[in-house]
């Protein structure tokens, strides 16, 4: 089997209202809507793999005139192979960021390819742990007022799902009376039996981050997500080391080698990879294995159709992200998607690769 072709297609649907947490500036009049970037890998025996990738600007272009050329002709069971060319290809301008997000979207595509080619579904080519996994329902944007954000928190647990995390650091960490009233305003509404994640995006100064902790703490809060700037590793510890909830980071960070400085630096206490930013499926499952080798749990950020079958394959998963503004694209983009029960989720069980395709209907009516 040798790659032919690499082609992308890139959706936006209008229809939803702007998202704000710690760090996004106040979204303007009519700002809205949710786009993704979906890479297509064709091969000479009929089998297409469909890489998931942001679609920020200038990752479609890597994609299309960075790595294009590159892997044509290759077989794309060589998955190590192809994504060790595709990392010095980038080498000058890309061992972080954009480009990154574009080798990642790439390197799922080729996952999803040779499971589909295999007949099996991607968690099972993996190697499963579990068949379903634990997930929570995120979102509690800052700019919710207190009305919606509690809906939105309630409306998870009505379904069944016993975890929840919202957003603190509100206005860059200026609102600090805001951020506990709500927090508290939640914890009301949910009762004691539901855990609370917050998520600062990165949005404290370190003792700020620590002081902010110990009045968090009073509302039986899980985890302390990105208390401050990802850059700020030392920071970070001392943040962990400083307060008795954990902190959980990671979502901004990139390949094995970033996650091994975090993590031996003690920055991270749960470690958040992010599919589509830290390379791919493959370098994704070597840092869950990194992080168990340090006895850590592993809660993977956002992307959640496709951490669904990686986490089936972690033996040390804490919880799979779960987001309304995530359903809203997937409702669009595909024909369907497995569902959750009871905060339980499970890829489906006999569909090859990931078990996903794209809406006829979206491609027409959405492409950019």
């Amino acid at each position: 089997m040798k790659i032919v072709d690499i082609t992308t297609t890139q959706l936006f649907y209008p229809h939803t209202k702007p998202i704000q947490d710690a760090t996004i500036p106040t979204p303007p009049q009519g700002a809205g809507g949710r786009g993704q970037l979906f890479v297509h890998i064709h091969t000479d025996e009929g089998v297409e793999g469909l890489g998931i990738g942001q679609s920020s600007p200038g990752v479609r272009q890597v994609v299309e005139d960075g790595f294009r050329n590159l892997l044509i002709g290759k077989d794309p069971f060589n998955v190590e192979q192809l994504w060790n060319d595709m990392f010095w290809h980038v080498r000058g301008y890309g061992r972080k960021g954009v480009a990154f997000c574009a080798l990642s979207a790439v390197d799922i595509g080729l996952w999803d390819l040779k499971a589909k080619a295999l007949g099996v579904p991607l968690f099972k080519l993996l190697g499963p742990y579990q068949e379903s996994v634990p997930i929570y329902g995120s979102g509690g944007w800052t700019n919710f007022s207190e009305r919606e954000l509690i809906e939105e928190m309630t409306g998870y647990a009505e379904q069944g799902i016993p975890r929840v995390k919202m957003k603190v650091g509100k206005d860059f960490g200026q609102s600090e009376r805001e951020d506990i009233q709500r927090l508290a305003a939640v914890r009301r509404a949910v009762g004691d039996d539901v855990a609370i994640y917050i998520d600062a995006n990165n949005g404290y100064y370190p003792k700020q981050a620590i002081y902010m902790a110990r009045e968090f703490e009073q509302y039986q809060v899980g985890w302390f997500e990105e208390p401050l700037i990802a850059d700020d590793i030392q920071g970070l510890a001392e943040v962990s080391h400083a307060i008795n909830i954990p902190v959980a980071t990671g979502e901004h960070e990139y390949t094995k080698h970033g996650f091994r400085e975090l993590i031996a630096a003690g920055g991270a206490d749960i470690v958040q990879p992010d599919v589509g930013r830290v390379g791919g499926v493959t370098e994704w499952m070597k840092v869950a294995h990194i992080a168990h080798a340090f006895n850590l749990p592993v809660a993977p950020h956002a992307v959640q159709l496709v951490h669904l079958h990686l986490a089936c394959a972690t033996p040390n998963l804490k919880v799979v992200e779960y987001m309304n503004t995530g359903l809203e694209g997937d409702r669009v983009w595909y024909t369907e998607f497995p569902q959750q029960k009871d905060g339980m989720w499970a890829p489906y069980p006999d569909r090859p690769g990931l078990g996903l395709e794209l809406d006829p209907a979206a491609l027409e009516q959405w492409s950019v």
